[in-house]
């Protein structure tokens, strides 16, 4: 039964001083009548501020009467309120047949049903109401249900489940019936779009300095057409490794991109990063061996060594440092599981892949365009470089060290690199000493935050307030709090100790960049903390992917975090309502506020 979200207040509200709310009989009333064709007619006059739910309409005729029902035409219904309802009154047109033998005038008892709510907030509870009808069998025809030929079946079995399947779609999913539905040209042409969309959020923003210190790396001589050759390298790479670990995910049901984040990978690739930025600080100068170039350039293949390199580097990008899953690339790997085409799916992905590192082949022609003459400038280039490797370095181990670790590790590199671009210089450029001294002090309040015991990149310094005391009544906490869980077991533990109440289930892991934006904009909001107060909320953490975490995110189709799924009263999730990827907290306050359970 739908949308009882306040039915335990229905009779406080009907029955005491709230004019506002209609009686029942005010807001809803049926009527069923037989018109010349021998048709029923059956509508629902609706009050003022009262809509029903399409899916709560239920036409029925006793048995008995050797009368049954034929075919039914539905009115149109509207999106409102993010369920597909009627808000004006609707009429039901009601096509019957007889049994063989039947003959003569028969008594008939039809009934309809219903459920509905007030625009004011107010839902009423499911009705039923009959009507007894004389209907002139002689009129009709006989009962499809015995004798209708298989034509006529197929088509009748063709009507009901377009009447029955009517539900309304995730974003992830109609993105997947848009793959199964569209053309292949507008599929790629969207996903496209879709990349360049993702190319805007915060996981793909480290790829910014890899691509530019490669392209820094490759010293005065670079051209801007090989400087675009190699952005174009390290994006095909980046979009073939996104291709290869979306068509798996989706066959197999597994995250390639959850695997490569065991803590081993983690810290082989910032050891990379760290190694690069030495580089370009000068230590020393990443190149093959003497004797490996001497031989190559024999045979003409000088070129060929860095494109490879680079497509490396663009490969595992892909994989370790790139994007959570958002709704798009769920969607995608939804159409691949659900049909199995992996050709469709991996060339829709591959050309989200290419949408999302177009940006970053501007950046890189960028950098070979403007790259400055040799000298200090030159120097300096290579150094902020170096600087923003090294802060990708630290943001990946971000994902496997305490948080108050890697607050040390950024005021450490902070206060170098302050001190390195001219903070106590005399000499230095009025611009760049405020710039390095702004970082400096900056830096400097993170390294007494880590002290203090701050974890707040932001607040380093906040535990420098004095502190209020408030009554417990009164303490509200910073954070939302969710029961974490890493097993079905466990989770259908909770969920079944939670039957009966609204419940958020947020898929998340330490290694989602993008669920820590969640965190931090989303459900940090006040607003939205507020509503969320009325959920039990619980985390499923797939940091480790182990087996367990797999057959978690498996049974509720979830490739990658974060997603939202909601359940109701009865523990059955709300598909319609999922949420994949990242949502503001505006956004998310409204899509909560529409909720129906």
């Amino acid at each position: 039964m739908k949308k009882l979200l306040l039915f335990l207040l229905s009779s406080i509200f009907l029955f005491g001083a709230q004019p506002k709310f209609l009686m029942p009989e005010e807001a809803f009333k049926p009527s069923a009548k037989l018109n010349e064709n021998m048709q029923i007619e059956a509508k629902i006059e609706l009050g003022k501020d009262i809509y029903i739910y399409e899916d709560s309409i239920k036409l029925n005729i006793k048995e008995g009467s050797g009368i049954a029902i034929k075919d039914v035409l539905y009115p149109k219904s509207v999106d409102h309120h993010g369920d597909m309802s009627y808000t004006t009154s609707p009429t039901f047109i009601i096509d019957l047949s007889k049994d063989s033998g039947v003959d003569g005038v028969k008594t008939v008892e039809f009934e309809i049903s219903y459920q509905g709510c007030s625009e004011q907030g107010l839902c009423y509870e499911p009705y039923t109401n009959s009507f007894t009808l004389e209907v002139d069998s002689s009129k009709l025809g006989d009962s499809l249900v015995k004798e209708k030929s298989a034509a006529d079946k197929k088509e009748q079995e063709k009507i009901e489940v377009n009447i029955e399947v009517k539900k309304e779609l995730s974003e992830s999913d109609s993105i997947a019936d848009t793959l199964k539905k569209g053309s292949v040209a507008l599929v790629l042409l969207t996903f496209l779009g879709f990349g360049l969309l993702l190319s805007l959020t915060p996981c793909t923003f480290p790829m910014i300095p890899i691509i530019s210190g490669i392209i820094i790396s490759q010293g005065e001589g670079i051209t801007t057409k090989k400087a675009f050759m190699l952005s174009l390298v390290y994006v095909l790479a980046m979009a073939v490794a996104y291709t290869i670990a979306g068509v798996l995910a989706g066959l197999f049901g597994s995250n390639l991109q959850a695997a490569l984040q065991a803590p081993w990978a983690i810290y082989t690739f910032s050891a990379i990063f760290v190694a690069l930025a030495l580089s370009m600080f000068g230590f020393y100068e990443l190149k093959l061996p003497d004797s490996f170039v001497a031989k190559i350039s024999s045979n003409h293949h000088t070129n060929r060594s860095g494109y490879v390199g680079v497509a490396v580097m663009g490969f595992l990008s892909a994989l370790i440092v790139g994007p959570c899953v958002a709704a798009p690339l769920a969607g995608a790997l939804v159409y691949i599981g659900q049909t199995g085409d992996a050709v469709l799916g991996g060339a829709a992905l591959f050309a989200m892949s290419i949408g999302m590192g177009l940006p970053l082949i501007l950046v890189g022609v960028s950098a070979g365009k403007f790259m400055p003459k040799p000298g200090s400038w030159m120097t300096m280039i290579s150094a902020i470089f170096g600087v923003m490797m090294l802060g990708v370095a630290i943001w990946m181990l971000e994902r496997v060290l305490d948080s108050y670790v890697i607050m040390l590790l950024y005021s450490i590199l902070g206060i170098g690199f302050a001190v390195y671009f001219g903070a106590f210089d005399k000499d230095a450029h009025t611009f760049r000493k405020s710039v390095s001294i702004i970082i400096f002090i900056y830096s400097v309040s993170l390294f007494i935050g880590v002290l203090g015991g701050s974890t707040s990149m932001t607040k380093p310094l906040e535990f420098l307030k004095p502190s209020i005391s408030v009554s417990s009544d009164a303490t509200i906490s910073s954070h939302l709090e969710f029961e974490k869980v890493k097993s079905i077991k466990e989770l259908e533990v909770v969920l079944e100790a939670n039957r009966g109440k609204k419940i958020m289930l947020d898929f998340s892991a330490e290694w989602c960049a993008v669920c820590k934006e969640l965190d931090k904009k989303t459900f940090s909001n006040e607003a939205v903390k507020a509503k969320l107060s009325e959920y039990v909320l619980i985390q499923a953490d797939v940091t480790e992917n182990s087996q367990e975490q797999k057959e978690l995110s498996k049974k509720y189709g979830v490739f990658g975090p974060p997603v939202l799924l909601f359940f109701d009263k009865e523990l059955n999730v709300l598909e319609s309502k999922t949420i994949v990827g990242f949502i503001g907290p505006e956004e998310f306050l409204a899509h909560l506020t529409k909720m129906q359970f």
